[in-house]
């Protein structure tokens, strides 16, 4: 049970687990971003969850194809707002009041209306760690070694060309069955990806 809810967590976030016998899955090449877009509906509509898109520029409606939610960054930025703000707070309260309290004209040791610029500071500063921190786990990063890299084709992700790749982690994963639907749908070129640096046309 925790081995299936640590796979499910790394899909999340893009990172999937070969099989046993190290399969990491199918690469599938379509010809433009419309077509690699329908055929992203069409395998969530296929009942697939663990599969990811990749092209050279972003694809408007890709996240809607995939059946993605809205990002989760925005509770991480929150997370160190709220932390930053609470840290400057604290901060400034301690040094003033309790570890160097100096007696000035009988004012306060401390007070809330001197610090707000210190705590909006920090309150910014953390939230821009929170949003980054958030984003790098969120997407799995750094990330140095993918298997898909071993595919010589795959190259073009990053200049003309539009990917679809299916996990072999997922629940209906079928080397063959998989194959057979992704050419229904239209892919030019599929690949069976293993986990130990060797692709298969």
């Amino acid at each position: 049970m925790l081995d299936n809810l640590i796979r499910e967590g790394k899909a999340t976030m893009g990172i999937y687990e070969s099989d046993a016998d190290q399969v990491y899955g199918l690469l599938a090449e379509f010809p433009n971003p419309g077509a690699l877009l329908h055929a992203a509906e069409a395998v969530r509509e296929e009942g697939y969850r663990h599969f990811d898109t990749h092209s050279p520029f972003p694809i408007h409606g890709m996240d809607d194809a995939m059946g993605l939610g809205n990002s989760k960054v925005g509770y991480f930025a929150f997370l160190g707002g709220v932390t930053g703000c609470a840290g400057a707070y604290l901060l400034q309260w301690w040094t003033a009041a309790v570890d160097y309290p100096i007696n000035i004209s009988g004012k306060p040791f401390f007070a809330v209306e001197p610090s707000v610029p210190i705590m909006f500071e920090l309150t910014v500063l953390f939230a821009a760690f929170g949003a980054v921190a958030g984003m790098l786990a969120l997407n799995g990063l750094p990330r140095p070694y993918n298997p898909l890299f071993y595919s010589d084709r795959f190259e073009g992700a990053s200049d003309d060309r539009f990917f679809l790749h299916i996990a072999a982690s997922d629940e209906q994963f079928d080397s063959e069955e998989t194959a057979a639907m992704l050419r229904r749908i239209g892919a030019q070129h599929i690949e069976l990806v293993q986990d130990d640096g060797v692709s298969d046309p």
